[in-house]
């Protein structure tokens, strides 16, 4: 029994032991793999491998890619380049760490034969262990000493776009953290006339800023300065960790600054900055942020600005939305406020929101249509210069850049101070583009009691050629009061009359002056009752109207029963089909054209005595000249006529003067201002051609 049991304990102690044995060994392959695996990196000359890499890395990149220098693999503890406060778990444990030193990448195919970046050295350590799963999981990813020469020829051809690969890699790329040490950015873009240098170094004292860096250069032709700080390290992953950024540049007057966090800035998770923009108009802001904003006047902003950066869609492009919230500033002497979002991944980015004034001067809408003045122009680089003895604004409207953007946005006014005391108030208007399609439906104001209401559209596609712009607006104006029309002219104040009126006009052309030059349609406005004199007028800085009154009337008070005009507008004539002015002594025609295209008046005015008056001088006269300074003159042949008339009639004056008391003028003798309204009303009779016919 003993001699079975020691046999039985001799045959099981062998398997045992090979049990152990094959246990031993796998054991062994485990901790050698890793070991050799080890060693291999630590013994491997890995400068050998430097042209297989570089061949590689320029196939991928299609561009050339060189490292000139050691190229070197340590185990490394991302833990020991980074400040407390940013390290994690997984920067305490060694992984292999490249070291590339004096790398270089060139432009691709088509630019300048030179570097578009390099690097003194770059560095980046790399787990193993993701590779099993086809990840490159980059820890941690270092420049020191970079250089980068970021170049544009044309809209086409840059060096910082790469191709989309048309197949979807196997290999995924998981990069955390970027650090960037002391180096240098320059931009030369072709596009926008930049030359531009940012000169980036190392905070030792920065508090939350690891890196600063001060800009200079040019930018369209205006200098560029400015700087900034940012955080040390880039974190590309973590949601929690907020990437301090704080920068400021001008160019000329213009200057944005920015100063918040961004959230994994790879994706743009989470951008909170304030925004603070400045500059003498806010069109030129395109060339640095892209989105078209409207010409104006000098302005200055501040509010703040959240964005967010969508997932890519089957064209490689990605969706943002950047909103501009609660900001406030102002625009000449106007203020504004209110709430912007700019949005894309449609066909056109899209600006929309709403804009607010309380107080907005008249004098600040100028910009908007090239009315300022040519002081005002050169200081908001205007190309444009307003010709001398020239009205109507010849400045172009940039339709070049209405392709590039959409619009719905709301504009209101509560009060509008014009340098008159002209009464209007709370404007309103929704603006929309669309492809190139602006339109204003409506532009309301609020005018003394009344509105005037517009719609208007303008066509930018150039369909009629190049920045041409296919206009059409209808205007009316209702129940506008005189009396509150002029409020501070205490003379008026007596007067229960309004004027109400319509335009309908169509045209081609691509500034305010050309559009007017090229102006088809209708004009008519009605007046009932009111008072006018030589001092009103030239309170209202009526000039020409001024001449008028005082030529027939002579500087007195004088009682409006009504005015109807209407005007045809045929390649910017327009000519006179109604043009009555019914007072309580005479009844007014006018005749004539103006001439929208070359800005000149062609009026002949012919005043009519009510009753019976046996003298009278009120000769026609005419208005002629340019629309800055034109001429009133008396029409000297039927002026010599009634002077002739005047002395023979003096012999018998005396004894008729005694019987003018009992001549009774009758009311057949004034017009009839319910007619000529309603006349006025009604289709008129299209002009006879040809020039103004005289009498």
């Amino acid at each position: 029994m003993a001699e079975t049991d020691k046999q039985a304990a001799q045959g099981r102690h062998p398997a045992r032991r090979k049990s152990s044995k094959i246990l031993l060994s796998i054991l062994g392959v485990l901790v050698a793999i890793p070991v050799i695996a080890i060693v291999f990196i630590l013994t491997f000359d890995w400068n050998r491998a430097r042209p297989w890499i570089n061949a590689k890395v320029s196939e991928a990149i299609e561009r050339p890619f060189e490292i000139r220098g050691n190229l070197n693999v340590e185990w490394e503890r991302p833990a020991k380049t980074m400040a407390p406060a940013e390290r994690t778990w997984r920067d305490h444990i060694p992984w292999p760490h490249l070291i590339a030193n004096d790398t270089h990448v060139g432009n691709p195919a088509g630019l300048p034969a030179q570097d578009s970046g390099s690097a003194r050295q770059f560095s980046f350590s790399v787990n193993p262990f993701a590779l099993l799963s086809k990840t490159i999981n980059i820890p941690l990813l270092r420049f020191d000493g970079p250089r980068v020469d970021l170049l544009r020829l044309d809209e086409q051809r840059n060096n910082w776009t790469f191709k989309r690969k048309e197949e979807k890699s196997k290999w995924t790329l998981d990069l955390d953290r970027i650090v960037l040490t002391d180096g240098i950015v320059h931009i030369k873009d072709a596009v926008t006339k930049a030359d531009v240098t940012a000169k980036v170094r190392t905070l030792e004292n920065g508090g939350r800023y690891g890196v600063g860096w001060t800009l200079d250069g040019t930018y369209n032709g205006a200098p560029v300065t400015g700087g900034g700080k940012a955080g040390a390290v880039l974190s590309l992953k973590q949601q929690s960790t907020p990437y301090p950024i704080q920068a400021e540049m001008r160019s000329g007057k213009t200057r944005i600054a920015i100063e918040g966090t961004a959230t994994r800035p790879a994706k743009l998770a989470a951008i909170d900055l304030k925004l603070e923009l400045a500059g003498p108009s806010m069109d030129q802001l395109y060339n640095f942020t892209g989105v078209v904003l409207p010409t104006t006047g000098p302005f200055s902003t501040s509010g703040r600005l959240t964005g967010t950066l969508g997932e890519e869609n089957k064209d490689g492009k990605r969706s943002m939305r950047w909103v501009y919230d609660g900001f406030k500033g102002k625009v000449g002497s106007s203020d504004i406020g209110g709430r912007l979002e700019y949005a894309t991944g449609g066909a056109r980015p899209k600006l929309s929101g709403k804009v607010h004034s309380q107080t907005l001067v008249f004098a600040d809408l100028a910009p908007l249509i090239g009315a300022d003045s040519n002081a005002a122009k050169k200081e908001r680089n205007a190309d444009a210069v307003q010709p001398g003895g020239k009205v109507l604004p010849v400045e172009e409207f940039k339709t070049e850049r209405w392709n590039k953007l959409d619009a719905d946005v709301r504009f209101a006014a509560d009060r509008i101070i014009r340098d008159t005391a002209f009464p209007i108030s709370k404007l309103s208007t929704h603006l929309k583009m669309d492809n190139a399609v602006l339109n204003l439906e409506p532009l309301e104001f609020a005018m003394a009691g009344g509105t005037v209401r517009s719609n208007i559209r303008l066509d930018g596609r150039g369909r009629q050629g190049p920045k041409a712009i296919k206009a059409q607006a209808k205007v009316t104006a209702r129940k506008i009061e005189i009396k509150k029309l002029f409020p501070k002219i205490e003379q008026l104040q007596a007067s229960v009359g309004s004027i109400s009126g319509d335009a309908n006009l169509t045209a081609q052309g691509n500034s305010v002056s050309s559009l007017l030059a090229g102006s088809n349609g209708e004009l008519k406005t009605l007046i009932s009752q009111g008072q006018v004199s030589k001092m009103l007028l030239e309170m209202m800085g009526l000039n020409v109207a001024n001449i008028v009154i005082t030529k027939v009337f002579g500087d007195k008070q004088v009682q409006l029963n009504c005015m109807a005009t209407d005007f045809a507008v045929t390649n910017g004539l327009a000519r006179t089909r109604y043009f009555v002015v019914d007072t309580k002594e005479a009844l007014i025609n006018i005749e004539g054209s103006i001439n929208l295209a070359n800005e000149q008046l062609d009026l002949r005015i012919d005043p009519k005595t009510k009753g019976l008056r046996l003298i009278s001088l009120r000769s026609p006269f005419y208005v002629r000249g340019p629309f800055s300074q034109p001429d009133v003159s008396v029409d000297k042949g039927v002026l010599a006529m009634k002077a002739g008339s005047a002395i023979a009639l003096a012999t018998i004056a005396a004894p008729v003067a005694a019987l003018l008391p009992l001549i009774n003028t009758g009311p057949g003798q004034d017009s009839d201002c319910a007619r000529l309204l309603s006349d006025a009303r009604e289709k008129p009779k299209a002009p006879p051609p040809g020039k103004t016919q005289r009498r």
